[in-house]
Parts: C-alpha cells; structure tokens; sequence
C-alpha cells in the first residue's frame, strides 16, 4: 500500500490504526527518497492528526485476560515436565493450541481485567488446564517428520552444493519417471 492510499483511507475513516501507521513508517524507512505526493500527503497526516479531524488508535485498547492465564499455566506445565524429563516443548504451539480451544476474556480497564482474572480463576481454571494439558500432549505426540534431513549449507561451493541437490533428489524423487523415458519407447 501506498503512502498516498493510506493517508486517503485515514482520511476516510476519520482514524490512523497501528497497522497503517507500521506501513507508512516502514515506507519511509525502507526508501531511499520520497516523491513530492508522498510529503504532501504525510503533510495532509500530519495536520488531519493535529487538527483531530484523524486520531490515532492507540496499539492496544484492551487486552485478553486469558492469555496471561493460559500462557502462566503453560509456563507451570513446561516447566514442570521440562524439569522431570528429558523433553523440550514448544511453549509458543502450546500456549497457541490452548488459546485457540479457550474463551476470550477482553478487558479494557484495569479493574476489568481484574474481574475477568478473578472470574476465570472461579469459573475456568479447570478449562484452561485441560485445555494446556491437552496441547501439551499433542506437543509430545507429534511426530518428528524427516529426522534425518539436512539443510544445504551455505559454506558449500560448486560440486558440493552439486552433490547436496543430487543426494536430496534420489531421496526424494526416487518414483519419479523423466517424460523422455516413456516417449523414447512409444
């Protein structure tokens, strides 16, 4: 998107989100120069901001209440496991999986999110739990798919990236047939 567009939908909208104000920022940080329309409608910004006339939506108005709560019970749960086995798990896809299989707890104040926290704690804590615990076996669970693969390193040069390509295709493309071979025959 372009600066000029997002200034326009500001505009238009009478607000400059997170996302548009990101966007613009990367433009101006990843060009070498701007054109004259691009000032400009930073210009046309920059005075809508001041004016009031487009007010910047702050990055984050309310929060998710269960998010703390999974990612704090996952947090435990690693730990726990972490501390007793040899395994290593992937706290992101866990805390990720519960979320995805747990209500939304929006809060905007302080004092709500304090009700909603009080609330889970009362009403859901034995979900959020089972919730961790069923991502964390899925976690343990999942298969470890090409174990033995290999990434093509970057310090290899010629004939050596040459044979890397050729071993990684008869591993992979061993039932693959050239088009040559079977018009040969016929």
């Amino acid at each position: 998107m372009t600066i000029e567009r997002i200034v326009e939908q500001a505009l238009q909208d009478g607000y400059l989100t997170p996302a548009m104000e990101a966007e613009v920022g990367r433009i101006c940080d990843t060009a070498s120069e701007l054109s004259i329309e691009e000032y400009m409608a930073l210009d046309r910004l920059m005075g809508a901001l001041l004016t009031g006339e487009v007010v910047a939506v702050p990055r984050k108005q309310f929060i998710n209440v269960m998010e703390e709560l999974a990612l704090t019970e996952a947090i435990a749960r690693v730990a726990e496991i972490e501390a007793t086995t040899d395994l290593t798990l992937d706290l992101g896809d866990i805390a990720a999986y519960a979320l995805n299989r747990l209500p939304p707890l929006y809060a905007t104040t302080e004092e709500g999110a304090d009700y909603q926290r009080n609330r889970a704690k009362g009403e859901l804590q034995g979900m959020i739990a089972e919730k961790v615990d069923e991502a964390i076996a899925r976690n343990i669970n999942r298969p470890d798919f090409f174990p033995e693969r290999q990434a093509i390193t970057n310090k290899a040069k010629g004939d050596e990236v040459l044979g890397q390509v050729s071993s990684i295709l008869q591993a992979y493309a061993h039932k693959y047939e050239p088009a040559t071979a079977a018009t040969d025959q016929g």
